[in-house]
């Protein structure tokens, strides 16, 4: 270990199972350093110390007694604030639940977590209700980036993609409706899983699109985020979209080797488009040139339909969004943040007419794509536009007017995975998205960790959380 607290899972469950520390140590060292940090990061709604050191305490007993429940044992996560979890209240960062929604009643995902020995440091900042902006006059801690606090850690995941990057904690769950495991994983520097829709069972969430929304890994690796989903995948009956498909063991198919892997490039839209940041844009394709070095076959093509799918995602997003927030927003419209209740109240300006027809591109897209993974193994792009924006700078018709490269495949329902790429000249992680076909997520993070085992840029620490500073 490099410090105190590992930087990976797979780092921790190796020195557990060693006897060079154990979970009580990592576990008092992560909340330590969420003390430290919490209130100038925004990490944590709810910090369940208490239930924390006694999961870590149990892990602890069961390995010295021979009880290996897996490489999750004893390991400290993080939950997104949307996600029952027994123990603590679920927010959603808003004053509409305050803590009130499902407080006895443990998310099946969490579940499969604390069955496999996990320990929950507490739940994490979300956008409120995974949409809007942060609403400092309701009351919670404003999400910051470790990397540069003035800039956004992005959302909605953005507490889990703040713990991961600050070693707040190991991993943690975060959900994905068009961008937003992905996003923090993107603007936070570690590796973020958005799973096919129906890999993991995603009621006890608060929901947001109901077709869109997905529960993903977040953690530093690819290879972490394989350990993670071998435990959260799988059918589950109170999910009525979840998938009964087998689920493989992930990181057993992890063996550095892409020679002859098939990787498509869309270049309009994707690689072209007038606000891409070019560094952003070169750092992508010197990965992919890595990845071409290492006998990757890389070909330039084109997505019909992109700029169009990116609305399509939008318009679904909020017209179901809208469906479930109805009748709080008419009888407590001011309950909701400045800048939730009008991306809510937007959903109300689209007619059935539109819906349809942006479900009719969902369909046509979707064929497209289809039809480039008959030729192609994964799909790669940038993950965002630009390295995290300052957080003084954003705003909802920015959001709007950019284009986004993650919607696309909540639309289609497949797995992306975010990893960084490279720091800019600024000092902020820049990062690259892998899609593949249906429940191919073992292919997506197999090329996510060929690319890591030849580069460091998920190992890397931001300075205020570096172990120098503790």
């Amino acid at each position: 270990m490099t410090s105190d607290i590992p930087l990976t899972i797979k780092e921790a469950a190796e020195a557990l199972r060693t006897g060079e520390t154990t979970s009580v140590a990592i576990t008092e060292a992560v909340l330590a350093r969420v003390e430290r940090l919490n209130d100038e990061l925004g990490a944590y709604v709810t910090v369940t110390k208490d239930q924390a050191l006694e999961q870590a305490a149990r892990a602890d007993v069961d390995l010295a007694a021979g009880k290996d429940t897996g490489p999750l044992q004893g390991i400290p996560l993080a939950v997104k604030d949307i996600i029952a979890m027994r123990g603590a209240g679920t927010t959603a960062n808003s004053r509409i639940l305050d803590g009130g929604w499902c407080p006895d009643h443990e998310a099946p995902v969490a579940a499969r977590l604390r069955a496999a020995g996990s320990v929950f440091v507490g739940k994490t900042t979300t956008s409120e209700f995974a949409l809007g902006l942060p609403d400092p006059d309701k009351g919670f801690l404003v999400p910051h980036n470790p990397w540069n606090v003035a800039h956004t850690p992005a959302g909605s995941s953005s507490g889990t993609g703040i713990a991961v990057a600050a070693g707040l904690a190991l991993g943690g769950l975060g959900t994905d409706t068009g961008g937003s495991v992905r996003g923090p994983a993107a603007a936070n520097g570690h590796t973020g899983l958005k799973v096919t829709f129906g890999r993991v069972p995603k009621s006890g969430v608060v929901p947001l699109g109901y077709s869109l929304d997905s529960i993903g890994p977040m953690a530093r690796s690819a290879y972490d985020c394989a350990l993670m989903l071998e435990v959260m995948a799988g059918f589950d009956p109170s999910d009525p979209n979840a998938a009964d498909v087998p689920v493989p063991v992930y990181s057993t198919q992890l063996d550095g080797d892409v020679d002859a892997l098939k990787i498509a490039l869309p270049m309009p839209y994707f690689f072209d488009h007038e606000m891409l940041d070019p560094e952003v844009r070169d750092a992508v394709l010197a990965a992919v040139g890595r990845l071409g070095e290492m006998g990757a076959a890389v070909a330039e093509t084109s997505l019909p339909y992109a700029a169009e799918a990116k609305e399509a995602n939008h318009i679904i997003l909020v017209a179901e969004a809208f469906a479930y927030h109805r009748n709080n927003l008419v009888s407590r419209w001011t309950d909701y943040g400045a800048f939730t209740r009008p991306s809510l109240a937007r959903g109300a300006f689209f007619s059935s007419a539109d819906v349809m027809q942006a479900n009719r591109l969902r369909t046509a897209f979707s064929a497209e794509v289809a039809s480039l993974f008959r030729e192609h193994d994964v799909i790669v792009t940038p993950a965002a536009v630009t390295p995290a924006e300052r957080a003084d700078t954003m705003d909802v018709s920015k959001r709007l007017s950019q284009p986004s490269y993650t919607g696309h495949w909540n639309l289609t329902g497949l797995p992306a995975v975010a990893i960084p790429v490279g720091l800019s000249a600024d000092g902020l992680p820049m990062s690259m998205q892998i899609i593949g076909k249906p429940f191919a997520e073992a292919t997506v993070l197999k090329v996510a960790d060929a690319l890591q085992r030849v580069t460091d840029w998920h190992l890397l620490v931001p300075p205020i959380a570096q172990p120098a500073a503790v």
